[in-house]
């Protein structure tokens, strides 16, 4: 009953975590541009906000990795708090200023710093002895994106855009409760299983020396991993053409006929389409290595970029998610696994956080490069690109992977 009722709260929470973006990143194009933004300033500002994340994630995951326990909870609520009190930004500036821009790089970029803290969170929760499936997690946070995205393109058509910042803030107050629900029943589980721990742990040794001398910063966790840095960047081309299509759908359906209720049932169906995969990840993982599957979302995600390319409906557009159960689906969870594999324990935040960095600057690229295309050639050239950059990242990955060193038990440098 404890493992169902963490591992539903850890899912409740992701959810509410990929709704966040769901409505501030997906919908970002749409809330600007009937603000009055052109594509150039809608990439100006997602990239911003894309590489503020950057600059600061190295700090994040030091810290977070120094952090005991729970804490990473603590900081999650904190960070969630400061998008809300941003977010009332949305409800005072003019459309087309500085200062709107601003607040949605400012929410943006907090959002992103996040992520890292929750895929630790599954690892950290386990430590009040109950096992905590990331898998099952993750999936929570496609329900949550799927769910907010199948409604809110109609919620906008009919209510307007102003829609998009009250449901925001909404998620966030959602995300905030849900922290300290897990937060309650972690310390609950893990009190109750007290005295097992402790007969456990006597007279057995301590672990805690080795986690605080295997703690370096992250220039030099990249020398240590220098493979595992390169596959990275493979992943990142594999990011960029996800990016495209999450923050450019709008411009992407609208080339083919698409309208704003069609760009939230695409994005919401390939949300759900991560799903299956990632509920049933424990068992696809018993079959194949992480080291594979994470080949084949390279492939997935060449995949579907490519048809996203040669798409001349909306209908093929729907049909182009259907390789979402290959692709997205397969590389966040298995990232994830493959990181608290091969990494020691005081660089697990690390190594997540790299991963995610990469994440960032192919949001970073794909927004800044994206918006200049829309506006000088359109999306046509736009999906193009992006085919020919996943297709380069899925090589390299290729490349790459087989060759990356474990470093669980390795002294560090």
């Amino acid at each position: 009953m404890n493992t169902l009722k963490l591992n539903a709260e850890y899912a409740s929470t992701f959810g509410a975590y990929w709704m966040i973006y769901g409505i501030t990143g997906s919908f970002a194009s749409v809330f600007m541009l009937a603000k009055g933004y052109d594509n150039m300033h809608i990439g100006l500002t997602l990239a911003a906000a894309n590489l503020l994340a950057l600059v600061l994630q190295p700090f994040v995951s030091d810290h977070m990795d120094k952090a005991k326990g729970i804490r990473i909870i603590d900081a999650s609520v904190w960070m969630t708090l400061l998008m809300m009190l941003i977010g009332t930004g949305y409800f005072v500036f003019t459309g087309g200023s500085f200062m709107l821009a601003a607040v949605i790089v400012l929410i943006l970029a907090i959002h992103a710093l996040l992520q890292p803290l929750l895929n630790a969170l599954a690892f950290r929760l386990s430590e009040s002895g109950t096992n905590v499936n990331f898998g099952i997690g993750r999936a929570g946070g496609s329900l949550g994106f799927s769910a907010i995205l199948a409604v809110l393109g109609t919620l906008v058509e009919k209510k307007g855009v102003m829609t998009v910042p009250v449901c925001a803030e909404a998620a966030c107050a959602l995300l905030i409760a849900l922290l300290f629900l897990t937060k309650c029943s972690f310390n609950r589980i893990k009190n109750a299983n007290a005295a097992e721990s402790a007969g456990k742990a006597e007279g057995s040794p301590s672990a805690a020396g080795t986690n605080d001398d295997e703690r370096i910063d992250l220039r030099a966790f990249i020398r240590r991993n220098k493979y595992f840095f390169i596959m990275n960047l493979g992943i990142s081309g594999l990011l960029f053409s996800n990016a495209v299509l999450s923050n450019y759908m709008a411009q992407i359906a609208g080339g083919v006929g698409g309208t704003t209720e069609q760009v939230g049932r695409i994005l919401s169906l390939m949300a759900f389409l991560e799903m299956p995969t990632m509920i049933f990840i424990g068992v696809i993982r018993k079959h194949f290595t992480s080291r594979t599957l994470i080949k084949i979302a390279s492939v997935g995600f060449t995949g579907k970029i490519l048809v996203c390319w040669l798409a001349g409906s909306v209908g093929v557009l729907y049909a182009a998610q259907a390789f979402q159960l290959v692709a997205f689906a397969l590389i966040m969870p298995s990232m994830v696994y493959y990181v608290n594999e091969i990494m020691s324990p005081g660089e697990a935040v690390k190594g997540q956080s790299l991963f995610t960095m990469m994440f960032t600057f192919s949001s970073i690229a794909a927004s800044f490069a994206g918006g200049w295309i829309l506006d000088v050639s359109g999306a046509k050239v736009l999906t193009f690109i992006s085919t020919l950059i996943t297709a380069a990242g899925a090589v390299i990955v290729f490349l790459s992977i087989d060759k990356v060193e474990d470093h669980r038990n390795l002294p560090s440098d």
